[in-house]
């Protein structure tokens, strides 16, 4: 079984919900589309590094989504957090997925419906970031 990690540094957001223009067209949200483009990125680098192209076989997927504690808590719960006695609300872990995912689509795997085992975590810790470890 092969496995391809990929890493992105700052803070986990959740796929945006799509925008509507007067007119009925529907459009990404900014944040959602920059953070998708990094994320993918970030797999496309990883891919060329080891020479590998889109696989094309069913895969398995594992999103850890790292969130700063914010420093607005007390002593208490920041303690709470870092020993994950609490765990981040928002986003919804389906929507860090889905975010990952669709990053990734045409990038590691040739399309998201390969994927047959999907697991999202979402915890605090000191360094927000997203790790995205795909195994096939």
């Amino acid at each position: 079984m092969s496995e391809l990690n990929v890493f992105l540094l700052g803070q986990p957001i959740g796929k945006g919900r799509p925008r509507f223009t007067r007119s009925g067209h529907t459009y990404t949200p900014d944040k959602t589309r920059k953070y998708e483009m990094r994320l993918a990125a970030e797999g496309s680098d990883v891919m060329h590094k080891i020479g590998l192209n889109p696989v094309a076989v069913p895969c398995r997927v594992f999103v850890r989504a790292t969130f700063q504690i914010p420093k607005s808590w007390t002593k208490k719960k920041k303690l709470q957090a870092e020993r994950r006695e609490i765990y981040p609300k928002r986003p919804d872990a389906d929507n860090v997925a889905k975010i990952a995912l669709d990053a990734l689509n045409g990038v590691i795997f040739e399309d998201d419906d390969q994927v047959y085992d999907l697991r999202v975590n979402k915890s605090y810790g000191s360094d927000p970031s997203l790790s995205v470890t795909v195994y096939w």
